[in-house]
């Protein structure tokens, strides 16, 4: 919870160059241009691709109960959506008492909670799912309506432990204005000190940058404010995290929020944009909607393999905005095994525009022949050469896989 968003191998460095220099897209600050590969995993294993799954915050701010996460741990199996890896069922803010208990512990809301948190954690797991959990960095979460962990970041790591939970995504309000660095690192001790592995997730805003810093303490960092349900928020979001691009890899992404898809303020071809520029950024996939309750269009978004696929690519290198001609722009990414990610995207409000990528704007040699398929139209155009072009409607896209001949 925030403000918004509106405030590998030598042939990936090559990329990397080739990508920045023909990007004439505003920079908020000035990159490396080469970066050294990242570094190892964290001690806690986790993040070698990044996280999947569903958080209650977007759909259901506030708004907690045992039944809603229990239902929406059968929701995400019934529907299939556990199967194509969507695995963390996330509770966000409000779940607790506003005061800890005489020993000091954070106490779940009995009314909303009956059973306790260990009892809900122990039936996500029946599933074949996994639980995660808010907390904040400061001395009240950002709804004011329960404590933060600020000083109690072992008591705390501690209880998270042992009610079962995998996941933390830990928030930045009322932080008494110490550093966050050193707010995050003690939690992210805290984590690994209590032996169980659990994903350890930043809300930091990226008010301090925190991709400069954040890779050596968790497996996500946000790097934007909260994202809103409307095209305007989702594409500053997506343009702000673009710029960290070359920090994300195997154990550490960047964050540019959870997904809307499906909450109704978006067309469904912005809907399709927003889960694409997602897929090719390789961030986190964690869905903000009633799973419950999604229609066909939006299932068919949220399930495309092909699209879930190159997320979830092994190579794990963010892809990036490469070109830009005013609203028209081209994102690309290496994928494993030689292949590239090719998004054409039309931000602008007229429509019928042509989207042009021409091989150096992606780091293909100009003699490369590839095979395209089209993620969303399920279909392959073969023998392509020197570029690939589109008609592509406003606020659209078109989602491409090279794969050189």
């Amino acid at each position: 919870m925030a403000y918004g968003c509106m405030s590998t191998p030598v042939a990936f460095i090559l990329f990397t160059i080739l990508t920045l220099a023909v990007c004439h897209g505003a920079r908020p600050r000035e990159l490396d241009v080469v970066k050294v590969p990242r570094r190892n995993l964290l001690k806690n294993g986790l993040g070698h691709t990044p996280q999947m799954g569903w958080n209650s915050y977007n759909h259901f701010p506030c708004q907690l109960s045992e039944e809603l996460i229990r239902q929406m741990a059968d929701a995400i199996v019934s529907t299939g959506l556990s199967a194509l890896g969507y695995e963390y069922i996330n509770l966000d803010d409000c779940w607790a008492e506003l005061n800890r208990d005489s020993k000091g512990n954070l106490v779940p809301q009995a009314s909303l909670f009956p059973s306790g948190m260990k009892a809900l954690a122990d039936y996500v797991h029946s599933k074949g799912l996994k639980i995660g959990i808010y907390a904040d960095a400061g001395t009240l979460t950002c709804s004011k309506q329960m404590p933060g962990s600020l000083g109690y970041e072992q008591q705390d790591a501690n209880t998270f432990a042992s009610w079962g939970i995998d996941y933390l995504k830990y928030d930045n309000c009322h932080n008494q204005g110490v550093s966050p660095q050193e707010r995050y690192s003690k939690m992210g001790k805290a984590l690994l000190n209590t032996s169980r592995p659990i994903f350890y997730s930043l809300c930091e805003w990226g008010f301090e940058d925190p991709a400069t810093w954040a890779p050596s303490i968790g497996n996500s960092w946000r790097t934007t404010g909260d994202i809103k349900d409307t095209w305007e928020s989702m594409i500053s979001c997506a343009d702000i995290n673009n710029e960290w691009a070359s920090y994300a890899g195997p154990g550490g992404w960047n964050d540019p929020d959870m997904l809307e898809v499906g909450n109704g303020g978006m067309s469904t071809e912005e809907y399709r944009s927003h889960f694409s520029i997602w897929a090719l950024a390789k961030a986190p996939l964690i869905l903000g909607c009633d799973i419950r309750s999604m229609d066909n269009d939006t299932f068919e978004l949220l399930s495309n393999k092909e699209v879930i696929a190159v997320n979830q690519d092994k190579l794990g290198v963010q892809g990036k905005k490469v070109r830009k001609n005013g609203d028209l722009e081209v994102w690309a990414g290496p994928l494993s095994e030689n292949r590239v990610a090719v998004i054409l995207l039309n931000r602008s409000g007229f429509s019928g525009a042509t989207v042009t990528a021409k091989w150096d704007d992606i780091g293909l040699n100009s003699s490369t022949v590839v095979d395209a398929r089209d993620l969303w139209a399920h279909s392959t155009m073969h023998s392509v050469k020197d570029q690939i072009k589109a008609t592509v409607e406003s606020h659209a896209c078109k989602f491409y896989v090279l794969t050189p001949q």
